[in-house]
């Protein structure tokens, strides 16, 4: 987007004009456009509507190296389209490219090396490893601050907590000094930069630094390539950064810290080059670089799941997804593992082809979950309300807490929950908003980020359209929670949990332990729901379950029948032990009486034998008696 401006701005063009851009969710283009810049998974959309682009002839992807899934994709596609049409060109750029792998993907195609204006970085490595890494970040900054020459320094974090923990130890760390130091000690200006941080934050960034100080800017990898802040000449690189890793246990992919590679090492050094002679401290010895790190970051296809990519070359008509032209195929396991869950999501059919629901989730741009949620909206009658929560989860976290004021944003953000559902306050927070005219000075005062709910009313509004294009009407259930509840469970049955002790939580699948987030309206309820779904697990010191709601697990048996079904179940657990002595004893009577009845018709059969046998010795005939007449003994003959 901040290079489709730069673009037009040098044509002397609207922006939309002859420049344009196109993101998930927002097209910036006209029919006069020549230039269109976009991300990789709109340009993998349109191979849907176009197998061959033919309203493209030159096609320029940028930062291969990163190797996003969409990229390592459309590589797939686009040789296809490299060989069908003669008129068509295709240049891939990177900073830190293995040229010669994709050159032989592609056909052996030329390789052109461009010098860039870059300065010479000084590369410093740690002596010895580093056990706490902000710690050692925060010295290194404190050292450069008070003895090196004049230049900015560059931060390269994890995630957005350990960001706010460095700018707090620095801040702390130049108080300490000021109010030591006889001497007068320079300003820095401390400044955070990640996603959720709101605009005008964000911004301060590229502010040039007050005469006689020095701006620190603590950043995520955003910092390695979509941003470009001038004036950057110390860089210190902590060799860690945040990547999506699948992970089979919790069934969905979770953001992991791991070891960078050596081109993303290279790639943060070069930040400290880029308007003259810098430095890069790294914090990580020369050793670890040269023999334990990969090359390479491991490409996104090979390690996150890949339901999305499933579902698109499902609907490009690739039968066998193991016969498709990968750089570096995925395992195979992991393809079975996204077709199963697309199998349970009801989008694949028995033999692996896309059912008629499939083929409708396939037109929205969203996760095939939200995709399915949003097709079950519809069958209940509660697709407004349903609508409105995929746009909220389809944007960042709309809720801002900074640090110094975290009582007082959670209790605003108090005001917004449902009891009973994560899922119904953010539709909450959408239709408050809108009844406060989609106001932006309301957002600032109930600690909102107005971006974000901006962009989810940007979101709302092209998925209607959508739904137009479909010509599925527009519902709703007119405030009827647990409908719009059932719908939600019908999304994410598979992300289902039981309770087990005292406010802990188990997965119904695999029985792994997962707790409640503080933050989730679901937390110090006063009582805690028997089962609840949720949208995503996110590991810290627990596995904590991210927006959650409470459902009934009739609906679980209902929409998710391969994993539950329905049977007799007790209140409690005394009731149940109640109800086996209660069977236990009448099977017992059951077998007293059985037993019994079987030593009575022992008996009569006895009796029975005894008088059969008593007429058989009645009818026993003697030797010289006659029938009936009395048994005389014979005297004896002359004695």
């Amino acid at each position: 987007m901040s290079v489709a401006k730069r673009v037009s701005e040098e044509m002397e063009t609207d922006l939309g004009d002859k420049v344009g851009y196109a993101i998930r969710f927002e097209d910036v283009t006209g029919p006069n456009t020549i230039i269109k810049y976009m991300t990789d998974g709109v340009l993998l959309r349109e191979t849907l509507k176009d197998a061959d682009l033919d309203k493209y002839r030159v096609i320029v992807m940028d930062e291969a190296h990163e190797r996003s899934l969409n990229t390592d994709v459309l590589f797939g596609i686009l040789k296809k389209v490299v060989a069908r049409r003669r008129d068509f060109k295709l240049i891939i750029t990177s900073a830190t490219l293995n040229a010669d792998k994709f050159s032989k993907f592609f056909g052996g195609v030329p390789i052109f090396h461009i010098p860039g204006r870059t300065f010479p970085v000084n590369i410093m490595f740690s002596k010895t490893p580093c056990e706490d890494y902000v710690e050692a970040a925060v010295k290194q900054a404190m050292t450069i601050h008070i003895t090196s020459g004049p230049g900015d320094i560059l931060i390269f974090m994890t995630g957005q907590e350990e960001i706010e923990a460095t700018c707090y130890a620095l801040a702390e760390r130049m108080e300490q000094l000021i109010s030591s130091s006889t001497k007068t000690v320079p300003k820095l200006e401390i400044l955070p930069i990640y996603s959720q941080l709101p605009a005008d934050l964000q911004a301060k960034i590229f502010q040039k630094a007050e005469e006689g100080a020095r701006k620190c800017i603590v950043a995520t990898n955003i910092a390695e390539t979509s941003l470009t802040v001038d004036g950057i000449f110390y860089v210190i690189d902590t060799g860690y950064g945040k990547m999506k890793v699948d992970n089979p246990r919790m069934g969905m992919d979770a953001l992991q810290v791991f070891p960078v590679s050596r081109a993303t090492a290279d790639q943060r050094a070069g930040r400290a080059g880029r308007t003259g002679p810098g430095t890069c401290y790294r914090l990580f010895t020369e050793s670890a670089y040269q023999n334990e790190i990969l090359p390479n970051p491991v490409p996104e296809i090979q390690r996150t799941n890949l339901g999305n990519v499933v579902l698109l070359l499902k609907s490009l008509r690739v039968e066998n997804l193991l016969d498709f032209d990968f750089m570096d195929p995925p395992p195979q396991e992991n393809i079975l593992n996204s077709m199963y869950q697309l199998w349970v999501l009801g989008a694949l059919n028995n033999v692996g082809g896309l059912t008629e629901i499939g083929w409708k989730m396939v037109e929205f741009p969203l996760d095939p979950t939200l995709a399915k949620m949003l097709l079950m909206g519809e069958q209940l009658g509660c697709l407004d309300e349903v609508l409105t929560i995929v746009s909220m989860l389809s944007v960042p976290s709309v809720f801002f807490r900074p640090k110094d004021r975290a009582e007082e944003s959670d209790a605003a953000r108090e005001k917004f929950f449902v009891p009973e559902s994560d899922h119904l306050t953010l539709l909450n927070v959408y239709l408050q908003w809108k009844s406060n005219q989609y106001r932006g000075d309301w957002c600032n005062d109930h600690f909102l980020h107005v971006k974000g709910l901006r962009k989810a009313r940007e979101v709302r509004s092209q998925l209607l359209d959508i739904l137009k294009t479909l010509k599925i009407p527009l519902t709703s259930c007119h405030m009827e929670w647990d409908v719009v509840r059932k719908a939600i469970c019908s999304a994410y049955f598979h992300n289902s949990a039981r309770l087990k002790g005292v406010g802990e939580y188990v997965n119904c699948r695999n029985g792994m332990p997962c707790h409640l987030h503080p933050s989730s309206a679901l937390y110090g309820l006063g009582y805690t729901p028997d089962y609840v779904v949720y949208h995503e697990l996110v590991l810290t010191t627990k596995e904590y379950m991210q927006c959650v709601t409470a459902v009934d697990p009739q609906w679980l048996a209902e929409m998710g029948p391969m994993f539950f079904s329905v049977k007799e179940t007790d209140t409690s657990l005394l009731d149940h032990k109640k109800r086996q002595k209660e069977e236990k004893t009448a099977m017992e009577e059951e077998m007293e009486k059985l037993r019994q009845e079987q030593a009575e018709a022992a008996r009569i059969e006895k009796e029975k034998e005894w008088e059969k046998r008593a007429k058989q010795q009645q009818q026993v005939a003697m030797p010289g008696l006659k029938k009936g007449a009395t048994y005389l003994r014979p005297r004896k003959m002359g004695l």
